[in-house]
Protein backbone atom coordinates (compact mmCIF):
# COMPACT_ATOMS: atom_id res chain seq x y z
CA UNK A 1 0.00 0.00 0.00
CA UNK A 2 1.26 3.48 -0.73
CA UNK A 3 1.75 5.77 2.02
CA UNK A 4 -0.43 8.78 2.57
CA UNK A 5 1.28 12.09 0.83
CA UNK A 6 1.33 15.26 2.94
CA UNK A 7 -1.24 17.25 1.82
CA UNK A 8 -3.47 14.19 1.87
CA UNK A 9 -2.75 14.35 5.56
CA UNK A 10 -3.48 17.51 6.24
CA UNK A 11 -6.58 16.57 4.43
CA UNK A 12 -7.26 13.77 6.74
CA UNK A 13 -7.05 16.10 9.74
CA UNK A 14 -9.03 18.38 8.56
CA UNK A 15 -11.69 16.05 8.06
CA UNK A 16 -11.25 15.02 11.54
CA UNK A 17 -14.61 16.03 14.03
CA UNK A 18 -13.46 15.12 17.40
CA UNK A 19 -11.10 17.81 18.70
CA UNK A 20 -9.26 15.70 20.88
CA UNK A 21 -8.43 13.01 17.91
CA UNK A 22 -8.11 16.03 15.61
CA UNK A 23 -5.43 17.34 17.93
CA UNK A 24 -3.50 13.50 17.69
CA UNK A 25 -3.68 13.52 14.51
CA UNK A 26 -1.97 16.55 14.27
CA UNK A 27 0.68 15.81 16.26
CA UNK A 28 1.10 12.14 14.17
CA UNK A 29 0.86 13.47 11.25
CA UNK A 30 4.04 15.85 12.20
CA UNK A 31 6.16 13.06 13.23
CA UNK A 32 5.59 10.93 10.32
CA UNK A 33 6.44 14.29 8.39
CA UNK A 34 9.68 14.64 10.36
CA UNK A 35 10.48 11.06 9.91
CA UNK A 36 10.51 10.63 6.41
CA UNK A 37 7.36 8.53 6.68
CA UNK A 38 5.64 11.37 4.31
CA UNK A 39 8.18 11.66 1.53
CA UNK A 40 6.06 13.06 -1.10
CA UNK A 41 3.97 16.32 -0.54
CA UNK A 42 1.46 15.45 -3.30
CA UNK A 43 -1.82 16.98 -3.90
CA UNK A 44 -5.09 16.97 -2.38
CA UNK A 45 -8.33 19.41 -2.08
CA UNK A 46 -9.35 20.95 1.34
CA UNK A 47 -12.77 21.33 2.70
CA UNK A 48 -14.03 24.17 2.20
CA UNK A 49 -14.66 23.96 6.15
CA UNK A 50 -12.87 21.33 8.72
CA UNK A 51 -14.90 18.86 10.23
CA UNK A 52 -16.22 20.23 13.68
CA UNK A 53 -17.95 18.59 16.85
CA UNK A 54 -21.56 19.03 17.42
CA UNK A 55 -20.23 20.84 20.74
CA UNK A 56 -19.53 24.00 21.23
CA UNK A 57 -22.55 25.88 19.50
CA UNK A 58 -21.11 28.49 17.35
CA UNK A 59 -22.09 31.93 17.65
CA UNK A 60 -21.78 35.59 15.99
CA UNK A 61 -18.66 36.95 17.41
CA UNK A 62 -20.13 39.57 19.22
CA UNK A 63 -22.95 37.55 20.61
CA UNK A 64 -20.59 35.24 22.32
CA UNK A 65 -20.55 36.21 26.29
CA UNK A 66 -17.72 38.64 27.32
CA UNK A 67 -14.75 36.37 30.02
CA UNK A 68 -14.04 38.55 33.06
CA UNK A 69 -11.05 35.91 34.70
CA UNK A 70 -11.74 37.88 38.11
CA UNK A 71 -15.51 35.92 38.10
CA UNK A 72 -14.00 33.09 40.19
CA UNK A 73 -13.32 29.71 38.44
CA UNK A 74 -16.24 30.50 35.89
CA UNK A 75 -14.30 33.05 34.71
CA UNK A 76 -11.21 31.42 34.24
CA UNK A 77 -12.87 28.28 32.73
CA UNK A 78 -14.50 31.01 30.24
CA UNK A 79 -11.36 32.36 29.00
CA UNK A 80 -9.57 29.10 28.79
CA UNK A 81 -12.64 27.60 26.67
CA UNK A 82 -12.49 30.51 24.07
CA UNK A 83 -8.49 29.88 24.02
CA UNK A 84 -8.71 26.04 23.65
CA UNK A 85 -10.89 27.11 20.34
CA UNK A 86 -8.87 29.40 19.12
CA UNK A 87 -6.18 26.83 19.02
CA UNK A 88 -8.49 24.41 18.06
CA UNK A 89 -9.03 26.39 15.19
CA UNK A 90 -5.26 27.20 14.44
CA UNK A 91 -4.56 23.20 14.10
CA UNK A 92 -7.02 23.27 10.72
CA UNK A 93 -5.26 26.80 9.28
CA UNK A 94 -1.94 25.52 9.76
CA UNK A 95 -3.10 22.15 7.79
CA UNK A 96 -5.11 23.84 5.44
CA UNK A 97 -2.13 26.43 4.54
CA UNK A 98 -0.51 23.14 3.76
CA UNK A 99 -2.37 21.23 2.01
CA UNK A 100 -4.11 24.24 0.30
CA UNK A 101 -1.31 25.92 -1.24
CA UNK A 102 1.90 23.57 -0.24
CA UNK A 103 1.52 22.01 -4.02
CA UNK A 104 0.19 24.97 -6.13
CA UNK A 105 2.40 25.86 -8.91
CA UNK A 106 5.33 27.66 -8.53
CA UNK A 107 5.74 24.68 -5.59
CA UNK A 108 6.97 26.79 -2.18
CA UNK A 109 10.71 25.31 -0.87
CA UNK A 110 10.39 22.03 1.53
CA UNK A 111 11.18 24.52 4.25
CA UNK A 112 7.53 26.25 4.12
CA UNK A 113 6.26 23.05 4.72
CA UNK A 114 8.70 22.40 7.64
CA UNK A 115 7.65 25.23 9.06
CA UNK A 116 3.86 24.81 8.96
CA UNK A 117 3.96 21.09 9.93
CA UNK A 118 5.36 22.41 12.95
CA UNK A 119 3.11 25.28 13.58
CA UNK A 120 -0.10 22.77 13.22
CA UNK A 121 2.19 20.60 15.74
CA UNK A 122 2.83 23.13 18.42
CA UNK A 123 -1.20 24.53 17.98
CA UNK A 124 -2.36 20.67 19.17
CA UNK A 125 -0.03 20.56 21.92
CA UNK A 126 -1.16 24.04 22.83
CA UNK A 127 -4.93 22.77 22.24
CA UNK A 128 -4.59 19.71 24.46
CA UNK A 129 -2.93 21.50 27.22
CA UNK A 130 -5.88 23.81 27.58
CA UNK A 131 -8.15 20.77 27.28
CA UNK A 132 -6.70 18.97 30.27
CA UNK A 133 -6.39 22.17 32.34
CA UNK A 134 -10.10 22.63 31.55
CA UNK A 135 -10.65 19.20 32.85
CA UNK A 136 -8.99 20.25 36.08
CA UNK A 137 -11.13 22.93 36.61
CA UNK A 138 -14.19 20.62 36.20
CA UNK A 139 -15.00 21.84 32.65
CA UNK A 140 -14.47 20.77 29.09
CA UNK A 141 -13.78 21.81 25.71
CA UNK A 142 -17.56 22.53 24.07
CA UNK A 143 -19.29 23.34 27.35
CA UNK A 144 -19.61 27.05 26.22
CA UNK A 145 -20.35 28.54 22.80
CA UNK A 146 -17.73 30.44 20.93
CA UNK A 147 -17.41 31.78 17.46
CA UNK A 148 -16.48 30.96 14.06
CA UNK A 149 -14.54 34.16 13.35
CA UNK A 150 -11.62 32.45 13.03
CA UNK A 151 -12.39 30.33 10.11
CA UNK A 152 -14.50 33.41 8.26
CA UNK A 153 -10.69 34.88 7.89
CA UNK A 154 -9.63 31.58 6.23
CA UNK A 155 -12.42 31.57 3.67
CA UNK A 156 -12.33 35.21 2.80
CA UNK A 157 -8.27 34.37 1.78
CA UNK A 158 -8.37 31.22 0.23
CA UNK A 159 -7.45 32.09 -2.94
CA UNK A 160 -4.15 34.00 -2.28
CA UNK A 161 -1.38 32.40 0.25
CA UNK A 162 -0.01 36.22 0.34
CA UNK A 163 -3.58 37.38 1.40
CA UNK A 164 -3.60 34.33 3.92
CA UNK A 165 -0.18 35.02 5.29
CA UNK A 166 -0.67 38.69 5.33
CA UNK A 167 -3.78 37.99 8.13
CA UNK A 168 -3.80 35.07 9.77
CA UNK A 169 -0.19 34.59 11.33
CA UNK A 170 0.36 38.08 11.10
CA UNK A 171 -2.79 39.73 11.98
CA UNK A 172 -4.59 37.63 14.10
CA UNK A 173 -1.86 35.57 15.77
CA UNK A 174 0.14 38.79 16.16
CA UNK A 175 -2.86 40.05 17.92
CA UNK A 176 -2.23 37.18 20.27
CA UNK A 177 1.20 38.34 21.52
CA UNK A 178 -0.62 41.61 22.40
CA UNK A 179 -3.33 40.40 24.87
CA UNK A 180 -2.01 37.14 25.99
CA UNK A 181 0.73 39.03 28.63
CA UNK A 182 -2.11 40.64 30.92
CA UNK A 183 -4.06 37.48 30.63
CA UNK A 184 -1.11 35.73 32.40
CA UNK A 185 -0.86 38.51 34.86
CA UNK A 186 -4.13 38.22 35.58
CA UNK A 187 -4.42 34.80 36.24
CA UNK A 188 -1.12 35.22 38.29
CA UNK A 189 -2.79 37.30 40.25
CA UNK A 190 -5.83 34.86 40.97
CA UNK A 191 -2.91 32.33 41.87
CA UNK A 192 -4.13 30.26 38.65
CA UNK A 193 -0.30 29.62 38.23
CA UNK A 194 -0.93 26.57 35.82
CA UNK A 195 -3.55 28.48 33.43
CA UNK A 196 -0.27 31.27 33.48
CA UNK A 197 2.05 28.88 33.00
CA UNK A 198 0.70 27.41 29.62
CA UNK A 199 -0.50 30.97 28.50
CA UNK A 200 3.64 31.62 28.58
CA UNK A 201 4.14 28.66 26.78
CA UNK A 202 1.66 29.87 23.74
CA UNK A 203 2.54 33.18 23.64
CA UNK A 204 6.46 32.50 23.22
CA UNK A 205 5.55 29.74 20.75
CA UNK A 206 3.20 32.31 18.91
CA UNK A 207 6.44 34.70 18.55
CA UNK A 208 7.65 31.50 16.57
CA UNK A 209 4.06 31.13 14.43
CA UNK A 210 4.16 35.33 13.17
CA UNK A 211 7.47 34.85 12.52
CA UNK A 212 7.35 32.01 9.88
CA UNK A 213 4.06 33.95 8.43
CA UNK A 214 6.34 37.23 8.43
CA UNK A 215 9.47 35.21 6.94
CA UNK A 216 7.17 33.45 4.29
CA UNK A 217 4.74 36.99 3.13
CA UNK A 218 8.48 38.78 2.58
CA UNK A 219 9.50 35.62 0.77
CA UNK A 220 6.52 35.65 -1.54
CA UNK A 221 5.86 38.87 -2.05
CA UNK A 222 9.75 39.26 -3.43
CA UNK A 223 8.96 36.53 -5.89
CA UNK A 224 5.88 38.40 -7.08
CA UNK A 225 8.10 41.91 -7.46
CA UNK A 226 6.65 43.36 -4.80
CA UNK A 227 7.87 45.38 -1.42
CA UNK A 228 7.13 43.48 1.63
CA UNK A 229 5.64 46.20 3.29
CA UNK A 230 3.32 47.55 1.24
CA UNK A 231 1.90 44.65 0.08
CA UNK A 232 0.91 43.40 3.49
CA UNK A 233 -0.77 47.07 4.45
CA UNK A 234 -2.69 46.63 1.22
CA UNK A 235 -3.83 43.14 1.96
CA UNK A 236 -4.39 43.99 5.61
CA UNK A 237 -7.27 46.34 3.97
CA UNK A 238 -8.98 44.32 1.38
CA UNK A 239 -9.06 41.24 3.73
CA UNK A 240 -9.41 41.94 7.50
CA UNK A 241 -12.71 42.56 8.55
CA UNK A 242 -12.11 45.11 11.54
CA UNK A 243 -9.26 47.24 13.24
CA UNK A 244 -5.46 47.13 14.11
CA UNK A 245 -5.69 47.97 17.57
CA UNK A 246 -3.62 48.79 20.45
CA UNK A 247 -2.06 47.95 22.50
CA UNK A 248 0.78 46.63 20.52
CA UNK A 249 3.55 43.88 22.37
CA UNK A 250 6.57 45.84 20.60
CA UNK A 251 8.87 44.00 21.99
CA UNK A 252 7.34 40.26 20.95
CA UNK A 253 6.41 41.56 17.74
CA UNK A 254 9.69 42.84 16.78
CA UNK A 255 11.24 39.00 18.05
CA UNK A 256 8.57 37.93 15.30
CA UNK A 257 10.36 40.34 12.71
CA UNK A 258 7.47 43.04 12.87
CA UNK A 259 8.71 45.97 13.48
CA UNK A 260 6.20 48.81 14.60
CA UNK A 261 6.48 51.06 11.23
CA UNK A 262 4.78 47.71 9.44
CA UNK A 263 1.47 47.99 11.20
CA UNK A 264 1.17 51.70 13.19
CA UNK A 265 -0.08 53.01 9.66
CA UNK A 266 -3.12 50.78 10.22
CA UNK A 267 -4.54 51.62 13.67
CA UNK A 268 -7.59 53.93 13.79
CA UNK A 269 -6.30 57.21 13.93
CA UNK A 270 -7.61 57.92 17.15
CA UNK A 271 -5.31 55.26 18.84
CA UNK A 272 -2.06 55.25 17.01
CA UNK A 273 1.15 56.03 19.02
CA UNK A 274 4.48 57.24 18.61
CA UNK A 275 6.70 53.64 17.54
CA UNK A 276 9.47 53.09 20.56
CA UNK A 277 12.76 53.44 19.65
CA UNK A 278 13.82 49.90 18.82
CA UNK A 279 16.03 49.76 21.56
CA UNK A 280 13.37 50.40 24.15
CA UNK A 281 10.72 47.61 22.37
CA UNK A 282 13.53 45.41 23.11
Amino acid sequence: MTAPSLTETAVGVLTTADPVAKAEASRAAAEAWRSGALAERGKATPPDRPARPDKPVLMRPGAVPRRRINRGVQGRVALLHALAHIELNAIDLAWDIVARFGAVEPQPPAAFLDDWVGVAADEARHFLMLAQRLRELGAAYGDLPAHDGLWQASQDTAHDLLARLAVVPMVLEARGLDVTPAMIEKLASVDDHESARILQIIHDDEITHVASGKRWFDWLARQRGLAPDDAWRSLVRAHFKGEIKPPFNEKSRALAGMEAEWYLSLAAPAQRTEPKRKEEAR
